[in-house]
């Protein structure tokens, strides 16, 4: 077993790297590390750099990050690092430099093998925000032994997609007296009277991804993992739009990666830890009849348009007009951003302590929330930069072998969840029935 990459990478210059720190999410997770850097548990103690293309850019990013926390001291203290995605001899410069690398420089699928190769050839762990299971699935397949051996970890969907979620509903196992066979959750995002928009880097993803799906499922079964079992009644699937009592509006299945994530955590967990796995749905609401309608048109052009190369062309080139407003290449303004933020909220059956659920029907409910910020740009900033924290601070907890991650598997015994509640993603129980 190779030494731990935590105790390895102890005499590197940097705890912390943030690369492309210049681009749209990037700059807010340069400035939510400065924040934390300030706080108690590291107060002074952080050593951190940013990286990528242009010095100039990077200048820029600690200069408004400077401004918006108060610090003008911060550009002395913060290490700037130049290396290019494209260029791999300067990606295992920055590597080598880092005990811990925050990738923001998506899409995953275009971008992110090069920074992973260079940090687990390097000896260093790393942490991104993809919500794409194609290069998170695949990171999985091809460096996962390798990362093993190297004792590096590399956690995948620390973003919004899918922190939440997969913390969620381990937050919601463990505070369950029996045993969790089920969540589904709903996800309700609110905007200020200013609307809201999302960085157009998001849809490229979701072009790419929905185009590629072929590739997805091939890529499952060299994978080649048998069916988890399940366990408890099995969760009934829910239609494609449904009207949900529990909130009283529309609700459609979540697009996001919440659910492949979620599952490989609990395929970890039952495999590795001999858990009882749990079966995982996830949802968000729309809102009337008016909202449904309005998104089953765009769904259905989305559909059509990304099978072909030149409606894939149209959708990049003009993701206002295809997204009705919701995509723009601009990304929210902190206006925005400032009046946004998300509910998630968890509905989960189980059986009580002592009862075999492989016996009969569930007979404890519990209804868990967690909520934040802006999903998109801040509570996204806040979950990579705790989930890099938690690699730094509580090695002890890890899984003992690295290896390719999602959160809830590399997390599930660290501060991670009390780590969030203290910076803002709150997670609490609202219901349980004790049987």
């Amino acid at each position: 077993m190779a030494t731990h990459g935590g105790a390895a990478a102890a005499g590197r210059p940097y705890e912390l790297v943030v690369f492309g720190a210049s681009g749209f999410t990037g700059h807010f997770v340069a400035e939510e590390v400065a924040r934390v850097a300030a706080g108690d548990e590291l107060r002074g103690s952080l050593r951190w750099a940013v990286a990528g293309r242009s010095r100039d850019k990077l200048e820029g990013v600690l200069d408004k990050a400077a401004e918006r926390l108060g610090k003008p001291e911060l550009k002395s203290e913060v290490g700037i690092i130049l290396c290019d995605v494209s260029d791999p001899s300067s990606l295992a410069d920055m590597a080598k430099q880092a005990a811990v690398v925050l990738n923001c420089v998506g899409p995953y699928r275009f971008f992110g093998e090069p920074v992973v190769k260079a940090c687990v050839d390097n000896g260093t762990s790393c942490v991104d925000i993809s919500g794409e299971p194609q290069f998170l699935e695949g990171m999985y397949l091809k460096y996962n032994d390798k990362a093993a051996e190297k004792g590096v970890y590399v956690v995948g969907s620390s973003g919004f997609d899918s922190v939440p979620a997969d913390m969620g509903v381990l937050y919601t196992r463990d505070n369950l007296k029996g045993t969790l066979t089920a969540v589904e959750s709903f996800l309700t995002v609110k905007s200020g009277p200013e609307g809201y928009s999302i960085h157009d880097g998001t849809w490229k993803s979701a072009i790419h991804g929905l185009a590629d799906q072929d590739n997805l499922r091939k890529l499952r079964k060299q994978i080649g993992h048998k069916p988890l079992p399940i366990i408890g009644a099995k969760l009934k699937r829910r239609g494609l739009v449904f009207y949900s009592q529990e909130f009283r509006e529309y609700s459609i299945p979540f697009m996001g990666s919440d659910v492949s994530v979620v599952k490989r955590t609990q395929r970890y967990l039952h495999t590795d830890l001999q858990e009882t796995p749990v079966q995982y749905a996830a949802y968000a609401t729309v809102g009337g009849i008016a909202s449904v309608i309005k998104l089953m048109f765009a769904g259905l052009l989305f559909f059509l348009l990304v099978k072909f190369s030149f409606g894939r062309n149209l959708l990049t080139k003009y993701p206002e007009f295809f997204s009705s407003g919701h995509f723009t290449k601009k990304g929210p303004t902190q206006k925005q951003i400032d009046g946004s933020s998300f509910t998630m909220t968890f509905f989960g059956e189980g059986y009580c302590e002592g009862q075999d659920p492989q016996q009969g029907k569930p007979n404890v409910k519990i209804c868990t929330q967690v909520k934040g910020p802006d999903a998109g740009y801040v509570a996204t900033a806040v979950a990579m930069v705790q989930a890099g924290v938690a690699l730094l601070k509580d090695a002890s907890s890890l899984p003992k072998q690295g290896g390719v991650y999602t959160p809830g598997a590399a997390f599930s015994k660290t501060k991670l969840i009390d780590r969030l509640n203290k910076h803002g993603i709150e997670f609490s129980v609202i219901s349980k029935s004790e049987a």
